[in-house]
């Protein structure tokens, strides 16, 4: 079998150097300073705008908030830019993540001016799916590589059920037919990785003094994410987005963790 390649750090540089905040974000809907108030909330919430920016003599000065709109013109509510509200453009698509942890959005800009915003939404577009979906493949492939050298001449079906080990060779056995070169291991399900990679002691220890309980485990969760990528679902779909976020740093960690075993 081939040696694994791809590297965490070769995939990180992808997406730092050439996928950048611009590649996410959406360009930033404005309205005039005098516009009436009652007016410019009928028409965010048909488009479904939390936020719009306010603009002055073609010059975007602000901001205003939906559920803030009183009465009067829209400058009477109007916010201004503060620094932790910013974020630009030739940012790293990676910074996204945390950028909005615990916020719902951040103003793009360019040359020092405010042209776009960036969602939590935005989170959900083909660049960002690309990376985790990376991420998960990434540690995947780790968890073949590690059950290969640890379970040599297929050792690691003591751990497993016979039902498990039956779906494994009735794959394997197709896929001999087709004459594609792999062996038993590479017809392993995701969630046979995780339980046997547990049953390396040093492994096990690990996972147990970052994640105590289970049900938190990185490995039980990107399963999850990693379906929900497969099939074009939400990616926040019985979660939030901080514990997405939270999730790919972990997943991060066990990806350095795992190709220190290298």
């Amino acid at each position: 079998m081939k040696q694994l390649k791809s590297t965490y750090q070769d995939l990180r540089n992808l997406f730092e150097h050439e996928i950048k905040i611009k590649h996410i974000a959406e360009r930033l809907k404005c309205c005039n300073y005098e516009v009436e108030s009652s007016k410019l909330r009928q028409e965010m919430e048909d488009l479904d705008f939390d936020v719009m920016g306010v603009e002055k003599e073609g010059e975007v000065k602000g901001y205003v908030k939906r559920l803030e709109l009183g009465v009067g013109p829209v400058k009477n509510h109007q916010k201004s830019f503060f620094p932790p509200e910013l974020i630009e453009e030739t940012a790293p698509m990676l910074t996204a993540f945390s950028a909005l942890y615990d916020v719902q959005q951040k103003f793009v800009t360019h040359k020092n001016r405010v042209i776009g915003i960036i969602t939590r939404g935005d989170l959900q577009k083909a660049p960002v799916r690309m990376w985790l979906f990376g991420l998960i493949t990434l540690l995947e492939m780790h968890l073949l590589r590690i059950i290969r050298n640890h379970f040599p001449n297929d050792s690691w079906k003591i751990h497993l059920s016979n039902g498990r080990i039956r779906i494994a060779e009735e794959l394997f056995s197709l896929r001999k037919k087709r004459n594609e070169a792999i062996d038993m291991a590479d017809c392993l399900q995701f969630c046979d990785k995780r339980d046997l990679i547990l049953e390396i002691p040093e492994i096990n220890e690990f996972m147990k003094t970052h994640w105590e309980n289970s049900e938190k485990s990185p490995l039980k969760s990107a399963e999850q994410l990693r379906d929900k990528l497969a099939h074009a679902q939400d990616i926040v779909i019985g979660s939030t987005w901080p514990e997405v976020i939270d999730l790919v740093k972990n997943i991060e960690r066990l990806l350095e963790f795992f190709e220190k075993r290298e």
